[in-house]
């Protein structure tokens, strides 16, 4: 979801002036003009504006479908206040966590920008605007932005399990944010979602379903693509190394313009990520020329053994700020 110049808020004095209502409301009563932002299966994600402070916001809205369901309540709950106990400049702020009519709710800091997903499909069609704004540099620079953010939440003993394009956000002023805790692991917490977490938009109800590609159009189902071997094989054991794995796919994938796992079917992806070496960089990418200490510590993330991977998200940070500081 992008936003144009005309959708940003401006601070003007009618915004800033007012006087407090001696009623004043409280809750989800203080917001008004909402508009759907996006709509999922099991929430929906607002911009409305909170008319106390001044100012626009995001509201997460449970749909009411699961609101009935305890589990469901629990997970959204859970998502809402991991969001907000990471307060970490790669994450964002939450303001507010709620009831609304009929449901649960609960406010964010709302960042105009677009997702990473939806730049690597500009990318990936040849846009030349894009590939100005998007060089190499800035595009590890998200990376380490997004690792920083995964490195705070491993000490905090969060492990985000579904770290995708999708997921990471780019605003308009530089901002990287790294969004979605709806399936993080709490080191301590009982799983609730099983090994089936995070759960697949394609499920081996459906084995022939072709994957869309980052050239189509339109979403695509990202979650099964950067699951780590263990993801698959033993859920229940997931470190910090799981999400290594996830990020050094979205680096390969930032790369190349290419998923290094994809499959005809979730199936052979799954056997792919279990099993197969991707390809060389300059491989996927004819033409390309990458700084030659870049590609060991791609595939080094990628190791299908976590053992042989980075020991922490700051490890491999660190990777990339040297490579970038040697080049520069």
């Amino acid at each position: 979801m992008s936003y144009s110049r005309s959708d940003r808020s401006k601070i003007i004095l009618s915004g800033t002036d007012p006087e407090l209502p001696e009623d004043l409301p409280t809750g989800y009563d203080k917001y008004s003009d909402f508009k759907v932002m996006t709509r999922g299966v099991k929430a929906v994600l607002y911009s409305c504006f909170d008319g106390i402070v001044g100012r626009t916001v995001a509201l997460k809205r449970l749909s009411s479908e699961c609101i009935v369901d305890a589990r469901e309540r629990r997970r959204f709950l859970r998502e809402a206040r991991i969001t907000a106990q990471l307060q970490h400049p790669n994450t964002v702020p939450v303001y507010e966590i709620g009831r609304g009519p009929g449901s649960l709710y609960f406010t964010m800091k709302r960042i105009a920008g677009e997702n990473l997903f939806s730049i690597l499909q500009r990318l990936s069609w040849g846009d030349a605007t894009t590939e100005k704004k998007y060089d190499l540099e800035t595009l590890l620079n998200v990376v380490e932005q997004v690792g920083l953010a995964l490195a705070y939440a491993h000490v905090r003993g969060v492990i985000h399990r579904d770290v995708k394009p999708e997921n990471i956000w780019i605003g308009d002023f530089g901002e990287v944010v790294l969004l979605d805790w709806g399936v993080a692991k709490v080191w301590g917490l009982p799983d609730e979602a099983g090994p089936d977490t995070p759960t697949p938009l394609i499920t081996n109800d459906d084995p022939n379903v072709d994957f869309q590609s980052l050239t189509a159009t339109g979403q695509r189902p990202g979650t099964p693509l950067y699951m780590s071997p263990e993801q698959i094989e033993s859920p229940d054991s997931l470190d910090e190394r799981s999400d290594i794995f996830s990020l050094g796919v979205v680096l390969y994938e930032m790369l190349t313009l290419k998923e290094p796992f994809r499959g005809r079917d979730l199936d052979e992806t799954f056997d792919n990520i279990l099993h197969k070496q991707p390809a060389p960089l300059a491989e996927q990418r004819p033409g390309t020329s990458f700084p030659k200490d870049l590609e060991p510590i791609v595939f080094k993330s990628i190791a299908k053994d976590r053992n042989l991977r980075f020991d922490s998200m700051l490890e491999l940070v660190e990777a990339i700020r040297d490579l970038t500081t040697f080049e520069n």
